[in-house]
């Protein structure tokens, strides 16, 4: 069965996707994949003279890269589905959703209306999204804009703006965040064990803690630029021994997306993972195969994007005074740096109790 991913690679300026393209294909091709880039838009369009500033305002010029963004995809994506190869990893430079960092709340709104989609499908029409951090946050020696005639931010332009495309991917399932915390090669090894654990190369491990912690201030959270709500319902079907397989409808404000993945555990902290995307379709016919000892579980998720790590809380309407927190790592010794207005109690990673699973036997 040919397998087709498409990955976004994005970050702040100046922060090595060009190299980092080049390590992908290199490593990539070396597992059998066939790569295909779908080349930076906004830099195309600025480069041939369409600009921001060009254009009758920043709301058209969006318009057009959107427009060309997600058309650009589209023939990425019918290519690959005739292609031999039996694996295909897509790179988008970018992606649609990087344009939200270059606009105010009401021009993003405008550009979906004329785009006729919605933040949720646009965000969550990639399968993973890879964000490299900016020199310009602990690499500033390295910081330039000499390779790139479309850059123009200084230092602390940068950095601002890296956090604001942090902020507009969160909430996608599948947001890593590379930092500089090591040299550039290192940062680059990182990449690539980051992308190769979401393929399952060579095998699809997911490494997952999980805490419990007190209630959150959700009032605070949401507040939080680098912080987004999402409304889960994840349901059980039956499956065989030693198997788990639920489907999950994921979005908010009447957009969703769907999935059901497939779990088989190896250790307490590593499991293989199998996810895939479902049509609404399909989603409501896996329903009618439903665990019958097991309800629905309900929960509102907040995704966090904080310190170079990704954490998950998930908000049970029946407790009002504990909440989970779950994080994935790349390696299990892969140190955590909790969030200063978290509270965390203790961690329940190895405890059958706070599993979803089991929460669903005992959830009203």
């Amino acid at each position: 069965m040919k397998n087709i991913s498409k990955i976004v690679l994005t970050g702040g300026p100046c922060a090595g996707k060009t190299t980092g393209m080049s390590w992908i294909q290199n490593a990539f091709e070396e597992r059998g994949y066939s790569v295909l880039f779908v080349p930076e838009t906004a830099t195309e369009l600025i480069s041939g003279g369409v600009a921001p500033w060009s254009c009758a305002s920043n709301t058209v010029y969006q318009k057009y890269q959107m427009r060309l963004q997600t058309e650009k995809e589209r023939i990425f994506e019918e290519a690959a589905s005739g292609m031999q190869a039996e694996k295909i990893l897509i790179v988008c430079d970018r992606g649609a959703l990087d344009n939200k960092a270059y606009m105010s709340a009401q021009e993003f709104e405008q550009v979906l209306e004329s785009a006729g989609t919605n933040e949720v499908e646009l965000r969550d029409n990639y399968d993973a999204v890879f964000h490299l951090v900016t020199a310009a946050k602990g690499a500033e020696q390295f910081y330039t804009t000499d390779n790139n005639h479309a850059r123009t931010e200084t230092v602390e332009e940068a950095a601002a703006l890296d956090d604001k495309l942090i902020a507009a991917w969160t909430g996608h399932p599948h947001l890593r965040i590379i930092d500089n915390s090591g040299d550039f090669e290192e940062k680059m090894r990182h990449l690539i064990a980051e992308i190769a654990s979401f393929l399952g190369e060579p095998e699809p491990y997911e490494i997952e803690r999980k805490f419990l912690i007190k209630y959150p201030d959700t009032g605070l959270l949401e507040a939080i630029p680098n912080c987004q709500k999402v409304e889960i319902i994840q349901t059980y079907l039956t499956s065989d021994p030693g198997e788990e397989v639920r489907v999950r409808q994921r979005g908010g404000d009447g957009y969703y997306t769907y999935y059901e993945t497939r779990k088989r555990t190896v250790t307490g902290l590593k499991r293989v993972e199998i996810e895939r995307r479902l049509t609404k379709d399909e989603y409501l016919s896996c329903l009618m195969k439903a665990d019958p000892s097991r309800r629905q579980i309900r929960k509102d998720r907040y995704c966090l994007a904080d310190r170079g790590q990704y954490f998950e809380i998930d908000i049970y309407p029946f407790w009002d005074d504990k909440a989970i927190m779950e994080i994935e790592l790349t390696r299990p010794d892969e140190e955590i740096r909790f969030p200063d207005m978290l509270q965390v109690i203790r961690e329940v990673t190895d405890e059958e109790a706070y599993k979803n699973s089991s929460l669903a036997a005992i959830s009203t």
